[in-house]
Formats: structure tokens, C-alpha cells, sequence
């Protein structure tokens, strides 16, 4: 681009604007008018798209891995730690498992309309630093209380994560990009199973009696995650209008690429229309349902996988290792699962693929309870792992199917809510009267997740057919206006930066 164009780009006038049944308003609409108005600014080559997108995937992948990678150690701590010499047992563990989701419920919605009124990068990295102190403290206390409110308080600093994570490769990416992405990250939930596992096991040969094991754990953890989070205040942008390790060029480039997608960015406002339109869309509820069969199963086995494999006869250094490879397989299904839903443009079937191998694993560790094969139990608990995927791919459906920042933000608020609730519900089903087979804790993950395919399988179906609403809908618009497609076009471009919901915008479509 010439310096005349580039200076041109500086200052963009936004009017209000009738654009087919919606109206543009700079006061309502997205962050992203003040860059680049209503009117596509500028074209760019698809090289210089692709050098773009290899610069930002430099930096936001990264470290929202390392944010994610952080807060699932965080986490399961508890999980490493049960093994290592933890003075909470028995129900009062399974009351402790469920203190974090406890305050990831009561915060998940007042952390995401503050999030929405701050820079929302700012705000992760504040919230990163105070979990990581909050963690460390887990070493000072040994009664029960104390670890079921620093175990709340972790839920409360952590319920933010996943939202602004979500909201930031929306903001950066377009839709056949943004699952892989979600992907990179959410990956790190196999990689943390696979490096927690070999830190616990290295420090379980510690022999000292200054600290116990266990407290040696949350202080490293602790300690990583404070330096994650003065990464992230240091350099995750908050949104391309603000990337400063973008130019003013690659600012606007950023967003033209994902003005098409009409997802849109970031908005200061609170709507309560939008609030509204997602609390009365069949579809939100059905990701609630769908949150809620995956996480109860997560609730279940990000705190008892450990002890369900040290039940086999194993030791618990050899459990610490043993428990590795599950994280390998989770790794793969989720990197598998994110290339698989952008390639092919779909959100639902990667759902399904993730689900079929956690069915069939549950059902073995049912039918082979009594048979003593340790070998073929493990490979049980290995193909348990798979199921984590479906959450990564559901984080990817909220990206991609919602619009609206307000809309977008109640649907991420209540998909956290409802995961909450599930992992809740999750660290009651294995009961200590039920060990060491809990057997019927095995039988509700079969079920919940066979229950889950038809759920999948239903929300793919309304997708496909609002789809095709939607373009019956524009071909009837188009011809009753006499638009050609470069007025179509035109018009598309228009309320992509508008702050409309899907619903509203009728040049949206749903990725199945």
C-alpha cells in the first residue's frame, strides 16, 4: 500500500446506515468501526494474509497454551497431590474436588461482563498472577477448611480463562481457523497429564522432611503460573484494534480478514437484547446440555484417574507414570479433532469421534472389573481420555456460531456455568463407599456420553436447516432489491463490524 493509501485509512467516518432489516450505529456497534468503518477499507494479497496469520500465530497460540497449560495443572494439583501425602481424605476430598468448580460457578458470570468492560488480556493477566499466590498458599494449609476456600478462591480467578481465551481466536481468527487454534491450546490439557504426571513423579523421591511432597508441588505450580501471567500482561494483546506488536496496516489487515465471517470483535456495551436473544435460542440451551454431559465425566476423572489406576495393584510412583500416556492420547484426539473440524467445516461430527472411544473405554473397565488384566484396564483408562476433545470443539462452536459480543459473552458465560455444575456434580459420582471399582460411577460416564451422540447429532440438524433459511432468506432479499452479488457483497460488509447477533444478521451462517 502507498503512504497516501495508508494515511487515508487513518480516520474512518461511520454514519448510521439502514443495511437490509438491521442498522449500523457507531455508538452500538463493534470496537473495530473506529479502524475500519462500515466500508471495506482496503484489500489485501493472500500472501500477505498468510504472513499475517504466521505473526499472529506466533504469539496468541503460544501463549494462550501456556495460559491454559498453567490453569489445568493448577487445577488437577489436587489430583497429583491425593497420592502424595494430602491430609484431606474421604468425602472431605471429594468437598474439596468440588470447592474450585464451587467458585468457578458464583464468579463465572460477574468475570465475564467485567472482562467485557476492560481490556480483556489485562484483566486474564491479573487473574493469573493472583491464582498463581493463591496456589502457592495451598502449602501453608492443612485443615480442611483451608483448603476448601483456597480451593474456591482458585475457582473464582480461574473461571475467566476459557471465555477471554475463546473471545481473543474469535477476534484474530476466521472460522475455518479458529477451531485448530482452540485446539493448540486446549491441548495442553493431554500435555499437562503427561508433565504433571513426571514433576509429581520426580518429586515423590524426595525424602526430606522440611516439606511434604505435596506442598512442594503447589509451590511450583504456583510460582509458573505467576510468571505466566506477567507474560500475558506483558504481551497477549487484547483485541487487533489494540495489538501493539501489530502496525497500523497489519491492525486493519487483521481485521479485514475476518470482516466475512460477520463474528465481529469486541463491543464496551451491554445489551440486553442480546443477553436476551441467547437465553430464548434452543441452540444455547443444547450447548448447555452438552457442556453438562462432557463435564460430569471430567469431574469425575480429573480428580480420580490417578486413584482409579493405583486401584489396579500399582504403586503410587508407578501410578504417577502409568497415568502418562492418557495424556498423550488426549493430546492427539484434540489436535485431531480441531484439524478435522476446520478442514471439513464442521463442529458436531469431531464431537461424536472424541465420545465413541470414551463409551467403549468405560464399558471395558465395567465388563472387565473382576478380571484382573491390568494391561487391558489401562488401555481402558487411556481411551477415557478422548472425551476431552468434545469440550475443545464445543469452545470452537460458541466462536463460530455466535454473534453479538453480548450474546457471545452469556453464551461463553453459561457454557463456563454449566461446566461448573457438571464437574460438580462429577467429583460426587465416585463415592468412597463405591471403591475401589466405583462401578457406579463408570456407568453414568457410559451413559451421559452415549446420551450426548444424539444430543450432537440434533444440534447439527438445526444448524443445517437455519443455514438454509438463511440463504433462502437472502435470495429472497436480493431479488426483491435487485442487488447484484457485488451489492451483496457490499452490504455484508457493512454489518460485519455492526455488533449484530447471528439471529440478527442475515448474512451470517452457522458452521455445523
Amino acid at each position: 500500500m502507498s503512504e497516501k493509501e495508508k494515511s487515508s485509512l487513518d480516520v474512518v467516518e461511520v454514519r448510521d446506515e439502514k443495511v437490509g432489516t438491521a442498522t449500523v450505529n457507531s455508538v452500538e456497534g463493534d470496537e473495530a468501526l473506529r479502524l475500519v468503518g462500515t466500508v471495506r477499507s482496503a484489500e489485501f494479497s493472500e500472501e500477505y494474509n498468510l504472513k499475517l496469520r504466521r505473526k499472529l500465530d506466533m504469539l496468541i497460540p503460544p501463549l494462550c497454551a501456556a495460559v491454559y497449560f498453567t490453569q489445568f495443572l493448577d487445577k488437577t494439583s489436587l489430583n497429583y497431590a491425593s497420592i502424595m501425602g494430602l491430609p484431606i481424605t474421604g468425602q472431605n476430598y471429594n468437598l474439596v474436588s468440588a470447592a474450585f468448580y464451587f467458585g468457578f460457578l458464583v464468579f463465572e458470570f460477574p468475570t465475564v461482563y467485567i472482562s467485557q468492560k476492560l481490556r480483556v488480556a489485562k484483566y486474564l493477566g491479573v487473574n493469573i498472577v493472583l491464582w498463581g499466590i493463591i496456589l502457592m498458599l495451598h502449602a501453608v494449609g492443612t485443615s480442611f477448611g483451608a483448603f476448601f476456600a483456597l480451593r474456591f478462591l482458585l475457582g473464582m480467578c480461574e473461571s475467566c480463562v476459557a471465555p477471554i481465551l475463546i473471545l481473543i481466536i474469535s477476534m484474530f481468527y476466521k472460522k475455518n481457523e479458529q477451531a485448530s487454534r482452540i485446539s493448540w491450546f486446549y491441548v495442553m490439557n493431554g500435555l499437562t497429564q503427561i508433565f504433571g504426571g513426571f514433576v509429581a513423579y520426580g518429586v515423590s523421591f524426595y525424602t526430606g522432611t522440611r516439606l511434604a511432597p505435596y506442598k512442594i508441588i503447589y509451590i511450583l505450580l504456583g510460582g509458573l503460573a505467576i510468571l505466566v501471567g506477567i507474560a500475558v500482561l506483558i504481551w497477549l494483546p487484547d483485541s487487533p484494534v489494540h495489538a501493539k506488536f501489530l502496525t497500523k496496516e497489519e491492525r486493519i489487515a487483521a481485521l479485514e480478514r475476518v470482516r466475512d465471517d460477520q463474528g465481529g470483535t469486541e463491543s464496551k456495551k451491554l445489551k440486553k437484547d442480546q443477553m436476551l436473544e441467547a437465553l430464548f435460542d434452543v441452540r444455547t440451551w443444547l450447548i448447555v446440555l452438552t457442556t453438562l454431559t462432557t463435564s460430569i465425566p471430567n469431574g469425575a476423572l480429573s480428580n480420580y484417574s490417578n486413584i482409579i489406576i493405583k486401584s489396579f495393584g500399582y504403586t503410587s510412583k508407578q501410578t504417577l507414570i502409568l497415568s502418562t500416556p492418557g495424556g498423550a492420547v488426549a493430546a492427539f484426539m484434540t489436535l485431531f479433532c480441531g484439524w478435522y473440524s476446520d478442514k471439513k467445516g464442521e463442529r458436531m461430527l469431531p464431537i461424536i469421534i472424541a465420545l465413541v472411544p470414551t463409551i467403549v473405554g468405560s464399558a471395558m473397565l465395567i465388563g472387565l472389573n473382576n478380571s484382573g488384566s491390568k494391561g487391558a484396564l489401562l488401555f481402558a483408562v487411556y481411551l477415557i481420555g478422548t472425551f476431552g476433545s468434545a469440550l475443545s470443539t464445543v469452545y470452537a462452536y460458541n466462536a463460530s456460531n455466535t454473534s453479538g459480543h453480548t450474546k457471545k459473552s452469556t453464551v461463553n458465560a453459561m457454557t463456563l456455568v454449566t461446566f461448573a455444575v457438571g464437574n460438580i456434580i462429577g467429583t460426587q459420582i465416585f463415592q468412597p463407599s463405591d471403591a475401589p471399582a466405583y462401578i457406579p460411577g463408570k456407568i453414568a460416564i457410559m451413559v451421559l456420553l452415549t446420551v450426548q451422540l444424539g444430543i450432537s447429532g440434533l444440534i447439527r440438524w438445526i444448524n443445517l436447516r437455519l443455514n438454509a433459511k438463511k440463504r433462502a432468506n437472502l435470495a429472497e432479499v436480493k431479488a426483491r432489491n435487485g442487488w447484484s452479488d457485488a451489492d451483496v457483497q457490499k452490504e455484508r460488509d457493512r454489518c460485519a463490524f455492526a455488533d449484530l447477533t447471528d439471529k440478527q444478521n442475515m448474512y451470517f451462517m452457522y458452521t455445523s
